[in-house]
C-alpha cells in the first residue's frame, strides 16, 4: 500500500483519533502503522507533522501494536529515528514526543525485559539523559528532555516496580545535584524507586541486618529479576495486606532519607508534594522500626491547607496510621475543617462535593466497620453539621450530597425533631415540582425522595404521607409517570423487604381506576396506561380493579373507534403483565373479555391480531406454558418478521432488534457506469433491504447531499443506478464520504462505511447554457462577448492566465476532442486553433483560447473567478503530461 500525502496526515490523525475502529474499517493496523512509522524516517515531513503522527501510538499503542513482537519492532524503528535525528535545539519538542512513544510501546506491549535490546538500549538512553543535571552539558534548551527522560523513567518504574532498585544512590546524588525546576522531578523518581525497592525487600526471605543499608548505597545496572514476576502493590488502605519488614533491620540510614526529604517537602509543588507524601507514607508502613511519628512535623502544615491534593494524602496518611499518628483531638479538628470546608462560600461546587465525600468516607482511628462504604464518622453530630442543612436555593448536586449526609446524622442521633426538618424540606420541593418546576428541580425532588426512603423508610409517618404526597402530585401532573415507575423500580432493589413500593403503586391503581371517564382525556390515558402496566407486574397488588376499568375504558369510550396505535400498544403491554401475573386465576375471565372486546372492536389490524394472540394463549396454555412463551428469548439464526408492536410488547429481543451493528469490512460499493468486478461478501449480505445511502462533505463548498433509499439489493442480479445531485456553491474538486444502513434476510439493522467518493475538477464541466437551436455563429459571438467582459480589472475577480505546453505525437485536434468535445465553441484549420467555454455551477466561466504553433500549443484563459486557475491549469497538466506519455 503506498504510503500518503504528507499534507494528509492531520486528517488521518483526527479522524483515527475520534474512532480508531472506525477508522481501521477501511484498512488495517499493519497498514497503518507501516505508513506512519515510514514518514516518521522521511526527512521532508515536517517537525510539527511527527509530533501528530505519534499521537496515535501514545494514545492507542496496543491497537497498533497487538503483539510483543510488533511492539519490540516498533520500538527498535523509533528509537532508530531519535538517535538519527541531530543533537539540536530544534528537534527537543520532536525527541520528548519520541521518548515518550517509545516508552508507552515498550510498557504497553510488556517488552520491558532483560535480554530485549531495544528496551536495554532504551533504558540507557534515560538514564544518561536524566545524568545531565544543571544542563551543564547541552545547556537549558535541553531541559525538557531531561523532564521527559525523568518522566519515563518514572512511568516505566511505575510499572515494572523495583527495575530502579539498585539504583537508589545515583538516584539520590542526581536530586541532590539538581537546583533547577526540575529537581521535583529527580524528587518524585527517587521517592517512586525508594516505595518499590522497600516493597521488594519485604517479598525476600531471610532479610538481614545490613540489606536495607545496602540497598540504599547500591549503584549498579537495572534490576531486570524484577521484571520476570512483576510486583502487585497494595493499596494503602489495606493494612492488614501491606508486607512488612522484620523489626530487627537496621532503619538509620533509611529515616534520614525520609526525614531530609520530609525537610524539602515544602519547597514542591503541592501536587508534587502530594505524591511524594504518599510514596513515603507507604515506605514507612512497610517498616515496622520506623515510627509514624515522623510525619509529626508536617501535620500543622497539612492540617492548614486549601489544597485539595494535599488533603487527601493526608487523609490517606490518617487511614494508613490511624491513631499512631492522629490523636483524637487532630481527628475531631479535622472533621470540623471538613465540615467547613463543605460550605466555603469561596469554593467551587466540585470542590465543596469533594469536601463532603471526605466526611462520608473519613477514615477513623476506631472504625465501627471497614467495607470502605458510606458512613458517618462517630464525631459527626446533629450540632456539628446543623450548618450543611440544605436549602432550595442549592445546586442540585450540592443540595442532594446535603441531604444525604443530614439523613444519616439524624438516622445515628434518632431525631424526631431533625427528621421533621429533612421532611419539610421534601415538602418544599413538592411544592415546587407541583408549581410546574424545571426538569432538573423534578429530577432532584425524586432523588431526593429516594434518599430520605434509604434511610427512613420504618418510619411509617413519614412514609405513609409521602405516599399521599406522590399520589396528589401524579393527579395533578400525569406526566411524572416515568419519575414515579423509576422511583418505584429502584426503591424495590433497594428495599426487598419494604412495601411501601407496592403500597405506592397500590395507591397509583386507586388513584386511575376511580377516575372519571371524562378526565381520561387522550394525552393523560397513555401515561395511565403504563402506570397501570407496572402495577400489573406486582404480586402483592390485586388487579380485578385494573382489568374492568380498562374493559369499561373501552365500552364506553370512542377508543376503539379513533384505533389509536399507540394507546392500542399500551393496553396490550398492560395485557401481556396480566397474563404472566401469579394470580392470572383471579382476574381470568375479566381478561378474556378484554381481550375478547380488543380483536373485535379495535379499529387496528395489528392491535386486533395481537390481542387474538394473547387471547388464544390465554385460553389454550397452562400457566406454565403461558409465562414461558412469553418470556422466549431469541432462537439462532431463523429469519423473523418483526412488526413495531413486537417491540413495544418490551421483548428480550428488543435491544438486538433496534441496534445497529458495524460490519467488519465494506459490503457495498459504488462505481461509476463501467464494468466492474464484483468482489466475494458474506453470504450474510447477498440479499440487503432498505438500504439508505448517506453523504457527507468534507468542506462547506457544497450543498449538503440528500440521502438516497435502495428498496432492495440481491447478490447475483443485475446491481441498482444510483444518481447524486451536487448543487455547488464554489466549484472546487472535493471528496464525499458514502455510508449505508440496510436490513439483512435475519431483520438486523447494519451499518457499513463505503470507500470516499472523489469529485474531481473535469466532473463540475456543463455545456454552455443555451437554447438547443443556437447556430455556432451565435455561440462565436457569445464567446466573444464574455470574453471582452470578462477582461480583468482592479476590483475585478476575474483573472487570465497562459498555459503552454509540448505537442507530442498526439495531435493536438485528439487532445481536444477527447477532453473538450462537449464544450467546443469553434475550431479553425489554418492556423489550428480552438475556442472552448466551461461552464460551473452555480455561475462561474472558464473560457480557453488553444492555439498551435511548431514549437508548442498555447492555452489562453479567462475566467471571472481567479480562485479557479489552479484547478484548470492543474487540469489542463494533467491531460497534456497524459497526451505526452502516452505517445513514449
Amino acid at each position: 500500500m503506498a504510503a500518503p500525502n504528507p499534507e494528509g496526515w492531520p486528517q488521518r490523525v483526527a479522524v483515527f483519533s475520534c474512532s480508531p475502529s472506525h477508522f481501521l474499517s477501511s484498512t488495517t493496523p499493519e497498514d497503518f502503522l507501516s505508513d506512519l512509522l515510514q514518514d516518521l524516517k522521511d526527512d521532508k515531513v515536517g517537525e510539527s507533522t511527527k509530533v501528530l503522527m505519534l499521537g496515535p501510538l501514545q494514545e492507542h499503542p496496543t491497537i497498533l501494536c497487538p503483539s510483543q513482537q510488533v511492539g519490540e519492532q516498533t520500538a527498535a524503528t523509533l528509537l532508530g529515528v531519535f538517535s538519527q535525528m541531530a543533537h539540536t535545539p530544534k528537534y527537543v519538542n520532536l525527541k520528548c514526543h519520541l521518548m515518550l512513544s517509545i516508552a508507552t510501546v515498550i510498557i504497553s506491549t510488556s517488552v520491558v525485559k532483560q535480554g530485549v535490546k531495544v528496551a536495554e538500549g532504551f533504558l540507557d538512553l534515560l538514564f544518561q539523559t536524566a545524568q545531565d543535571t544543571n544542563d551543564q552539558k547541552h545547556g537549558g534548551m535541553f531541559r525538557p528532555l531531561r523532564a521527559m527522560a525523568c518522566d519515563c523513567l518514572r512511568e516505566v518504574e511505575t510499572c515494572c516496580p523495583g527495575l530502579l532498585s539498585h539504583k537508589l544512590e545515583a538516584l539520590y546524588s542526581l536530586k541532590q545535584q539538581e537546583i533547577t525546576p526540575l529537581h521535583q522531578a529527580y524528587t518524585l523518581l527517587y521517592g517512586v524507586a525508594l516505595r518499590n525497592a522497600v516493597h521488594c525487600l519485604t517479598l525476600q526471605k531471610d532479610v538481614m541486618d545490613g540489606d536495607l543499608k545496602k540497598l540504599l548505597a547500591s549503584n549498579e545496572g537495572f534490576a531486570w529479576k524484577t521484571t520476570e514476576k512483576p510486583l502487585e502493590l497494595v493499596p494503602l488502605t489495606t493494612m492488614s495486606r501491606i508486607p512488612v519488614l522484620p523489626s530487627n533491620v537496621e532503619t538509620k540510614e533509611l529515616k534520614s532519607v525520609v526525614s531530609l526529604l520530609l525537610e524539602e517537602c515544602y519547597l514542591l509543588t503541592p501536587v508534587t508534594q502530594a505524591a511524594l507524601l504518599r510514596e513515603l507514607t507507604q515506605v514507612v508502613s512497610m517498616v515496622q522500626s520506623l515510627s509514624p511519628a515522623i510525619f509529626k512535623s508536617q501535620l500543622l502544615r497539612l492540617f492548614g491547607t486549601m489544597e485539595i491534593s494535599l488533603l487527601h494524602s493526608t487523609l490517606q496518611m490518617k487511614g494508613t496510621f490511624t491513631d499512631s499518628l492522629f490523636t483524637a483531638e487532630d481527628e475531631n479538628f479535622l472533621l470540623k475543617r471538613l465540615v467547613g470546608m463543605a460550605q466555603h462560600p469561596l469554593l467551587s461546587t466540585p470542590q465543596k462535593l469533594f469536601y463532603i465525600e471526605c466526611i462520608l468516607h473519613f477514615p477513623e482511628n476506631r472504625p465501627i466497620s471497614s467495607n470502605g462504604e458510606e458512613s458517618l464518622p462517630v464525631l459527626v453530630t446533629p450540632r456539628m453539621a446543623a450548618s450543611l442543612f440544605p436549602t432550595v436555593f442549592n445546586d442540585s448536586r450540592t443540595m442532594l450530597s446535603r441531604l444525604n449526609i443530614l439523613s444519616l446524622v439524624y438516622l445515628e442521633a434518632d431525631e424526631e425533631e431533625g427528621i421533621d426538618y429533612i421532611f419539610d424540606h421534601l415538602m418544599a420541593l413538592h411544592k415546587i415540582v407541583d408549581h410546574h418546576g424545571t426538569r432538573e428541580m423534578t429530577t432532584t425532588f425524586f432523588r431526593a425522595v429516594y434518599i430520605f426512603m434509604q434511610n427512613f423508610y420504618l418510619n411509617e409517618r413519614y412514609t405513609r404521607d409521602l405516599i399521599e404526597s406522590l399520589s396528589e402530585l401524579y393527579r395533578r401532573h400525569y406526566t411524572l409517570a416515568p419519575n414515579l415507575i423509576n422511583l418505584v423500580d429502584s426503591t424495590q432493589k433497594l428495599l426487598e423487604d419494604s412495601s411501601w413500593p407496592t403500597d405506592l403503586l397500590k395507591a397509583l391503581q386507586v388513584l386511575i381506576v376511580e377516575l372519571p371517564l371524562q378526565q381520561l382525556i387522550h394525552q393523560s390515558l397513555y401515561w395511565h396506561l403504563k402506570v397501570l402496566g407496572r402495577v400489573a407486574k406486582e404480586e402483592q397488588a390485586s388487579q380485578r380493579s385494573t382489568v374492568r376499568f380498562l374493559l369499561n375504558l373501552l365500552i364506553n369510550s370512542s377508543l376503539c373507534g379513533l384505533g389509536d396505535w399507540r394507546i392500542g400498544n399500551a393496553l396490550l403491554s398492560v395485557c401481556r403483565n396480566l397474563l404472566q401475573h401469579p394470580n392470572l386465576d383471579h382476574v381470568f375471565i375479566e381478561l378474556a373479555d378484554l381481550l375478547q372486546f380488543m380483536m373485535h372492536s379495535f379499529e387496528d389490524v395489528d392491535i386486533q391480531d395481537h390481542a387474538r394472540f394473547y387471547y388464544t394463549l390465554l385460553t389454550n396454555l397452562s400457566k406454565e406454558k403461558l409465562s414461558g412463551v412469553l418470556n422466549m428469548g431469541t432462537v439462532g439464526s431463523q429469519a423473523k418478521i418483526r412488526s413495531l408492536s413486537s417491540i413495544m410488547a418490551e421483548s428480550e429481543e428488543l435491544s438486538s432488534c433496534l441496534t445497529v451493528h458495524r460490519t467488519r469490512q465494506p459490503v457495498l460499493k459504488l462505481v461509476k457506469l463501467s464494468e466492474d468486478n464484483i468482489s466475494e461478501v458474506d453470504a450474510l449480505y447477498h440479499k440487503l433491504f432498505c438500504i439508505c445511502l448517506h453523504f457527507e462533505q468534507t468542506d462547506s463548498n457544497y450543498e449538503r447531499v440528500s440521502d438516497v433509499s435502495v428498496p432492495c439489493l440481491i447478490y447475483d442480479r443485475k446491481p441498482c443506478v444510483v444518481s447524486l445531485t451536487l448543487k455547488p456553491w464554489r466549484p472546487y474538486p472535493t471528496v464525499l464520504h458514502a455510508s449505508a444502513i440496510f436490513t439483512t434476510e435475519d431483520g438486523l439493522s447494519w451499518h457499513t462505511q463505503l470507500d470516499p467518493i472523489p469529485i474531481g475538477f473535469p466532473d463540475l464541466f456543463l455545456p454552455l447554457p443555451v437554447p438547443v437551436h443556437w447556430s455556432q455563429g451565435s455561440r462565436e459571438q457569445l464567446f466573444h462577448q464574455l470574453w471582452n467582459s470578462l477582461s480583468p480589472e482592479e476590483s475585478s475577480p476575474s483573472a487570465t492566465s497562459l498555459f503552454c505546453f509540448e505537442v507530442g505525437e498526439r495531435s493536438l485536434k485528439e487532445v481536444i476532442e477527447s477532453s473538450f468535445h462537449q464544450y467546443l465553441v469553434s475550431k479553425e484549420a489554418n492556423p489550428e486553433s480552438y475556442k472552448v467555454l466551461l461552464f460551473l455551477p452555480p455561475q462561474f466561466y472558464v473560457l480557453l483560447k488553444i492555439e498551435n504553433s511548431e514549437d508548442a500549443a498555447s492555452v489562453s484563459i479567462i475566467t471571472d473567478n481567479w480562485k479557479l486557475l489552479p484547478f484548470i491549469n492543474s487540469y489542463i497538466k494533467c491531460i497534456t503530461d497524459y497526451s505526452a506519455d502516452s505517445t513514449q
